[in-house]
């Protein structure tokens, strides 16, 4: 018998909003590269949208929902591979200049 699917991808946001970018952009990439989904849920409320892809099933949790489900720990016997957060660009801050006052 076949097993539900080949891969779990498990993401996180820090907030609703941060999750439905996080999917939108799966969903953004996957379509470019030929990618066929098959079903979304979850992604009105975005605590936890799955995404169906057939061979991959991908989770994106909002951070406190993914700690109270836990799939790791559900999924522990399988193996893992963790990956960090890249950022590409560095995040350049604006400096104030102050006005001089008038005497």
């Amino acid at each position: 018998m076949p097993g539900i699917c080949d891969f779990f991808l498990i993401a996180s946001g820090t907030s609703t909003t941060q999750v439905r970018a996080i999917s939108d952009n799966i969903q953004k990439k996957l379509k470019e590269s030929g990618g066929k989904l098959y079903h979304i849920e979850g992604e009105k409320e975005a605590l936890w949208v799955l995404l169906d892809y057939g061979d991959v099933v991908g989770h994106v949790f909002y951070d406190p929902t993914r700690r109270f489900y836990d799939l790791e720990r559900l999924w522990a016997d399988a193996p893992q591979q963790h990956f960090k957060e890249r950022v590409g660009k560095k995040i350049r801050h604006a400096k104030r200049k102050k006005k001089k006052r008038r005497s």
